[in-house]
């Protein structure tokens, strides 16, 4: 399975380097791979364009709940399962894993070290992430390079060895503008905490608004170090 998926890959690849890289390659990416296609959503205003680009194509879509969301997550995604009238499939943290972790470490270690937040992340996101993208070929992300230094020069289309799947960003390259007006251009549902400084939504106790001439990653895990600031979802190669 992982030489054929990877044999599609590079030729998919090759058609994207002649120029195939438009919105209308998510439709090529839903006719040949037709129910293996998913996308992760977090209910950012990227994924709220992502969904509204794929709303009417066979592409399945999933979230992870990790339990500590805003509030205002929650209601974006039930004003977005309104509006785009898709299903969105949920996956938690394994309960036991997570009873143990915290109760030998207790509800907020994740401040106390890298090696803990990592260890919640790895716990309520990366292993629900491996169950969700199981028996699918093609992950969708709303990804933008805007976000992260290390992401600047990720390509559109790439292959994730970590999880053996083809990965396409298409909004890679959307500027903020381009996809703040076009949230407002379609009357796209959005979570209001991007109205108050909110960039990089995540778990409520990781995420605060970013300040005036503060980087866009400024708002997660802001007591650790710039270069440390991943949660394990996304290995770029």
């Amino acid at each position: 399975m992982e030489n054929t998926l990877k044999i599609e890959f590079d030729k998919l690849f090759g058609e994207a380097s002649g120029g195939v890289f438009a919105n209308d390659f998510l439709e090529v990416l839903a006719k040949k791979f037709p129910a293996e296609v998913i996308f992760s959503t977090s209910f950012s205003y990227e994924d709220q364009v992502v969904t509204h680009l794929i709303k009417n194509l066979d592409i399945d879509i999933f979230t992870l709940d990790t339990g500590r969301l805003f509030e205002q997550t929650y209601e974006t995604w039930t004003s977005s399962r309104a509006f785009f009238k898709k299903n969105i499939k949920a996956y938690y943290p394994d309960p036991e894993s997570l009873q143990q972790f915290v109760s030998e470490n207790g509800p907020d270690s994740f401040y106390q070290s890298v090696e803990q937040r990592k260890a919640c992340c790895n716990i309520r996101k990366v292993v629900p992430l491996k169950k969700a993208l199981q028996g699918y070929k093609v992950w969708i992300t709303g990804l933008r390079s805007e976000h992260s230094a290390g992401r600047g020069q990720m390509p559109q289309l790439e292959w994730d060895p970590d999880h053996q799947i083809i990965k396409f960003h298409p909004i890679l390259h959307w500027t903020t503008q381009q996809v703040a007006e076009y949230v407002q251009n379609h009357h796209l549902p959005y979570n209001h905490l991007h109205k108050k400084g909110f960039v990089s939504i995540g778990c409520e106790p990781c995420t605060r608004a970013i300040k005036e001439g503060e980087d866009f990653r400024a708002g997660r895990w802001w007591w650790e170090d710039a270069d440390k600031k991943e949660c394990g979802l996304h290995v770029h190669q």
